[in-house]
């Protein structure tokens, strides 16, 4: 495979997981976190990295928003729950392996 087609395929792949996420809001980010190390905020920061190793300028709110697909602060409003003390719980016990 050619690198062109690779990132299309990696791109697509990612506009894919980005409109997954972005249509199940029922997914807490700390379920996320507990189940695969990485949540939705991780893809946001591993974005604007990228931009910036690109030379690119890309602040934080932009980068959340092209992955929650609206305003972050929005996307809490609406979606965010409070976590549970099971929750709260299994994200230190796995903090404590990483």
């Amino acid at each position: 495979m050619d690198d062109k087609t690779r990132i299309e395929l990696e791109a697509a792949t990612f506009r894919r997981l980005t409109a997954h996420l972005q249509g199940r809001t029922d997914v807490q980010n700390i379920d996320l976190m507990n189940l695969a190390g990485f949540c939705r905020n991780c893809l946001s920061r591993w974005y604007g990295e990228a931009a910036d190793a690109a030379g690119e300028t890309l602040d934080k709110e932009a980068a959340r928003e092209i992955v929650y697909g609206m305003p972050y602060g929005e996307w809490k409003a609406k979606f965010q729950t409070e976590a549970s003390d099971a929750q709260k719980a299994a994200f230190s016990e796995a903090s404590e392996d990483r």
